[in-house]
């Protein structure tokens, strides 16, 4: 039978320990590869630094219900049909939430790409954390890290989820997720993505964003198999054999494709970003794509 990947490495099914370990054995090589990324791409990151407190001014943000009418800037909310509000460069400095699905799925690795799933989100989410970190802003985990704004922190972070030996493969509560915060997301989405949408949308109530990253194996784009072809579902273990593997693939990608359009565009009608990295392309350009989205600037997908 054609092959069709692999989940890298094989896990025993239904424990907790086991599965802790294996990922506690990534760790170590995620975090140098996350701040070498992060040191080749931070000298181009403007925007988010402070320069320290002051009152001078920072950006325009959207008005958020609760908030004091006095801090709306009623010049700028002239201009079109929202309303804004001026943040100062003391404010600048908030909360980033960081979330990466660590499911099955994610351990997946076709021939086609050097690294599963699982881990180029394990350097994204720590390379972001790095360099979130030293441009002065606070990161946390939900359910895992308090936020904290050490130097350091990118560390706590791996030490925290090498540690665990179970880590939420959903969202947890975002109740906590208060004041000037933004949340990342990082995962496949392969699940049923209204499950994801009920625990972010609070968040566009609070007027907090968040920012979806979709890690996809090129396989996945364009599902290359042909004859006889064995798949298994790494979160059930149930496994398909096809005849003819190609007598699926319009209807595969059909699916797939409506999928991902789905959450585009809950995204946009929600004012979250959204993008696409994938596993076969360099994580440096995923990284300069979402810090794009952090600051406000629109880009293609990647």
């Amino acid at each position: 039978m054609a092959p069709i990947g692999q989940t890298t490495p094989p896990t025993a099914r239904n424990s907790a320990l086991a599965e802790g370990k294996r990922r506690a054995s990534l760790l170590p090589d995620c975090l140098i590869e996350a701040r070498r990324i992060a040191n080749t791409v931070i000298a181009g990151w403007h925007g988010r630094r402070r320069r320290g407190p002051g009152e001078n001014f920072w950006q325009f943000r959207p008005y958020a219900p609760g908030e004091s009418l006095m801090r709306i800037d009623w010049r700028r909310s002239a201009r079109d049909d929202h309303t804004y509000v001026r943040d100062m460069e003391w404010e600048a400095a908030h909360t980033v939430w960081l979330f990466a699905d660590l499911s099955p799925s994610m351990q997946f690795r076709s021939e086609a790409a050097p690294v599963s799933k699982e881990h180029r989100a394990l350097v994204l989410l720590l390379a972001i954390a790095e360099t979130l970190l030293r441009s002065g802003e606070r990161v946390g985990y939900p359910g895992l890290m308090e936020p904290v704004a050490s130097r350091n922190g990118a560390e706590k972070l791996a030490h925290h989820l090498a540690a665990a030996t179970e880590i939420p493969a959903v969202l947890p509560d975002t109740q906590m997720m208060r004041g000037p915060s933004e949340l990342i997301v990082i995962g496949d989405f392969l699940d049923d993505p209204e499950a994801l949408f009920s625990r972010i949308a609070p968040l566009s109530e609070r007027g907090l964003k968040a920012h979806l990253v979709e890690v996809a194996d090129p396989a996945e784009e364009n599902f290359p198999y042909n004859g006889r072809t064995a798949f298994a579902d790494p979160e059930t273990g149930r496994e398909l054999t096809l005849g003819r593997a190609e007598s699926l693939r319009e209807a595969y990608l059909e699916q797939y494709l409506a999928r991902r359009d789905l959450i585009s565009q809950t995204a946009r009608h929600s004012g979250w970003s959204f993008f696409t990295h994938h596993t076969d392309r360099p994580a440096s350009e995923a990284l300069t794509a979402l810090h794009m989205r952090l600051s406000g600037i629109s880009g293609g997908q990647r």
